[in-house]
């Protein structure tokens, strides 16, 4: 599928969700709605590439803590950013969606499948943080190094100077990688410049909590009614500890997990919409 121009998004809008404002963006298009949830540490804007290849109507939020988003204190627990897109849905009326998320955004809407089946009519998740069950315990992690992330920069551009040979960014589809640090940025409140959107000690939160015993959802996953596609890289963790954000995170047999599931493997890393977004596309499209 050959890549478009980028799509007249517009946005961002506000809903008020369990208390806090979350950001939407929106474009126009044809049924159905595609709703997309990103991954811990990134923002909506980071599916556009994929949106540009599709026809449809589509709703992408900065998930609480990210991008536009209201950013409430750490501890970040991953129940609350399903039970987030839960309350989004039910507070739009949303009915017969299609639900494509990526990493945490996968975990997130499995649950919010879960707990409002009448939403969504299909998922694709993405490479999505749904880890082998003998992972989860009931401690958090150590600190994770999110929370040594460079948070100040003086521009979108001195960000893509400094990354545009690094690892995972060197692998990505251009595009992708300029819209990555276009919308990675907000203003600073103090001082000159620009600092993340989504803050390192938020990013580390949520790292630090993905094995905990409330982000285990394999019973939520059994109540998923409606067809999902799952796409999983075949770089998986070769530990519980193992420091590769490229790896997969996904269980290996994820797709067993979960009644209606049609499972695609692929070549890339765990930044599957990065580094191929016309492969989501495809997958979207292809219903």
């Amino acid at each position: 599928m050959q890549a478009r121009e980028t799509p007249q998004i517009t946005g961002p809008e506000f809903v008020d969700v369990r208390g806090l404002r979350l950001a939407v963006w929106e474009r126009g298009g044809i049924e159905p709605t595609v709703l997309f949830t990103h991954a811990t540490g990134f923002h909506a804007r980071c599916w556009d590439q994929v949106i540009a290849r599709i026809p449809n109507h589509m709703v992408a939020l900065d998930m609480r803590g990210h991008g536009h988003s209201a950013k409430p204190e750490p501890p970040y627990e991953w129940q609350n950013f399903g039970e987030d897109v839960a309350a989004f849905v039910r507070t739009m009326g949303y009915r017969g969606v299609t639900g494509v998320g990526h990493s945490m955004g996968g975990h997130a809407l499995a649950v919010a499948a879960s707990l409002e089946p009448q939403a969504f009519a299909r998922l694709v998740l993405v490479d999505p943080v749904i880890l082998p069950k003998w992972m989860y315990s009931a401690a958090p992690g150590e600190p994770h190094f999110a929370r040594k992330r460079r948070e100040r920069w003086s521009s979108s551009d001195e960000m893509r100077e400094r990354f545009k040979d690094r690892e995972p960014f060197r692998h990505w589809d251009p595009a992708v990688f300029h819209d990555y640090c276009e919308w990675a940025l907000l203003p600073a409140e103090h001082g000159e410049g620009f600092v993340l959107a989504c803050p390192p000690e938020v990013e580390g939160s949520i790292y630090e909590n993905c094995m905990v015993d409330s982000a285990n959802i394999y019973e939520r996953l059994s109540k998923i009614a409606v067809p999902v596609t799952l796409i999983r890289s075949a770089r998986g963790l070769r530990s519980a500890v193992a420091m590769d954000m490229a790896a997969s995170p996904t269980a290996p047999d994820l797709a067993q997990q979960i009644p209606n599931c049609r499972e695609v493997l692929t070549t890339t890393s765990h930044f599957v919409p990065m580094e191929d977004p016309g492969l989501v596309a495809a997958e979207i499209t292809r219903g």
